[in-house]
């Protein structure tokens, strides 16, 4: 399953033990996760956004390490990559299923970088007909679990597309595991020591 969820590598470097918190940001990043692992997850989301750098990935691979061990099926999504393909196979219809189908109805979809675009454009509508196809499926559903990472706060999204930000926020149960990380030069946590 580890070697099927596109996450190998990461998952042996990016757990909670190695998530260091020097800020009380950092504390309130690794808790909510940690809650989240906790409770009764089925059918509920995790979405974390904002500030690059600041170990967002991190902590959902962390999340998908705990559900791995669970002996959950997890699909990794890094959205500007299957997105592109995604859309550009669009007008065949039995390539596109064949593409779409296990991100719709994978037990744990991992989203990461969501609504990533070149050069950090607005994204596209075929982007949001296209997220909102993937997480309107999966919300309907009462235990496909989503984790999702992304650099746009909830109201950010929300702005992009009502439909998309409703579902996300109704499924992490509004705040409760929805976090906004502030876009602030010192969480980015990449330049550090270079």
């Amino acid at each position: 399953m580890i070697e099927r969820s596109g996450l190998k590598d990461l998952l042996e470097v990016c757990t909670f033990s190695n998530y260091i918190c020097e800020h009380d940001w950092q504390e309130v990043i690794k808790t909510t996760a940690k809650d989240y692992i906790s409770s009764d997850i089925e059918g509920k989301w995790f979405y974390i956004g904002g500030q690059v750098g600041s170990g967002k990935t991190h902590i959902c691979t962390a999340i998908i390490s705990e559900l791995l061990k669970q002996g959950r099926a997890v699909k990794y999504m890094l959205w500007r990559d299957e997105s592109v393909i995604l859309k550009a196979s669009v007008n065949d219809d039995e390539e596109y299923l064949k593409l779409i189908m296990p991100l719709k109805e994978a037990e744990v979809l991992y989203i990461d970088d969501f609504f990533k675009t070149q050069s950090d454009k607005h994204p596209t509508p075929a982007d949001v007909n296209l997220a909102f196809e993937i997480l309107n499926f999966r919300s309907n559903s009462k235990s496909l679990i989503t984790i999702i990472s992304g650099e746009r706060f909830i109201d950010e999204l929300e702005a992009i597309d009502a439909a998309v930000a409703g579902r996300i926020f109704k499924k992490t149960m509004g705040t409760r595991f929805c976090v906004d990380v502030r876009r602030l030069s010192e969480r980015d946590y990449r330049w550090k020591g270079n």
